[in-house]
């Protein structure tokens, strides 16, 4: 067996494809000894990591009912929609466990919106690390942990390579990216974010408001594809998978087994420079001369946080 450790990116229901990257590394014969994940890929990650097969995870993926997904509680902050019926899928996944209790070393990110800290979690309830790394601002609702208020992590570290890396610092790290690269953005449409939310489209996503935030969000998510590159430029993880779901938007109503596929197929494109990273004499070179990050000073924190 090959040993790695994942690092799974942020990306709405783009993070499905995830499931078929863990499914086409086990395949080829990769052992996944630790996740790390953000939003998307935290939840996808949670799973695994309780144990859960990627059949089971994309079998969960499938028991969920859209319309009921995304029902806002009475309490919940401000966002336009709620977490209801996911929080209740992930409490009958992964009940009460702790980090503990999983079988591999997991962590998620969020961000504090007080101190505008990145926070890695792993520690505490399962349930709480997930609910707290896919508050995507505006969209779901912040979530209160430790006297922390705290959103989705990709504000700040889209895929979590550094993260991954502290969990597992001897294996090569496989960093799973559901953005493009920033240079084939341009002269492709991309998928208007509001429109992703299916029960909101059809009654708000002609107005100017809505036309207004789906400009703001496209902007958003163009600062996230730089992030992105910058912070993979900086960490420089081993493996790089994109699979291409690029023409998938936030929320949209998708087939779960066609978005798997395409991590699969991504996974396999990329079998020859997972096999070069984990060659034995890669392994030695990562013994000799451990991978040390650029002294750059990055706008959060990097320490293990709740």
């Amino acid at each position: 067996m090959k040993d790695i450790v994942l690092a799974l990116g942020g990306g709405g229901v783009k993070g499905i494809a995830h499931i078929g990257v863990i499914r086409a590394l086990e395949r080829a014969g990769f052992r996944i000894r630790a996740v790390a994940g953000t939003s998307a890929g935290g939840l996808c990650g949670a799973l695994y990591a309780f144990g859960y097969s990627p059949d089971g995870i994309q079998n969960r993926y499938k028991l969920v009912e859209p319309s009921k997904m995304f029902v806002r509680q009475p309490d919940d902050k401000a966002s336009w929609l709620g977490l209801k019926g996911v929080r209740e899928i992930l409490e009958d996944s992964l009940g009460d466990s702790f980090f503990e209790d999983l079988r591999l070393p997991f962590a998620v990110t969020a961000v504090d919106l007080n101190t505008a800290e990145h926070v890695v979690i792993r520690t505490g309830k399962v349930l709480d690390a997930v609910l707290a790394t896919i508050a995507v601002p505006g969209v779901f609702p912040p979530v209160e942990l430790n006297g922390r208020i705290l959103v989705d992590g990709g504000v700040l570290n889209p895929v979590p390579v550094n993260v991954a890396r502290a969990l597992a610092p001897d294996l090569p790290v496989v960093a799973v990216v559901l953005s493009p690269p920033v240079d084939d953005w341009a002269g492709v449409t991309q998928p208007r974010m509001l429109n992703s939310l299916p029960f909101l489209m059809k009654y708000v996503s002609q107005f100017r408001f809505s036309q207004a935030l789906n400009l703001f969000m496209r902007a958003i998510d163009i600062g996230g594809a730089l992030l992105t590159e910058l912070l993979l430029e900086i960490e420089k993880p081993d493996v790089i998978i994109r699979p291409a779901v690029r023409h998938i938007g936030l929320l949209d109503p998708v087939d779960v087994d066609q978005v798997a596929l395409l991590g699969e197929k991504a996974t396999e494109l990329a079998l020859p420079r997972l096999h070069h990273a984990t060659h034995w004499s890669r392994r030695l070179l990562r013994k000799l001369w451990p991978y040390s990050p650029p002294k750059v000073r990055l706008p959060y924190s990097t320490d293990f946080k709740v």
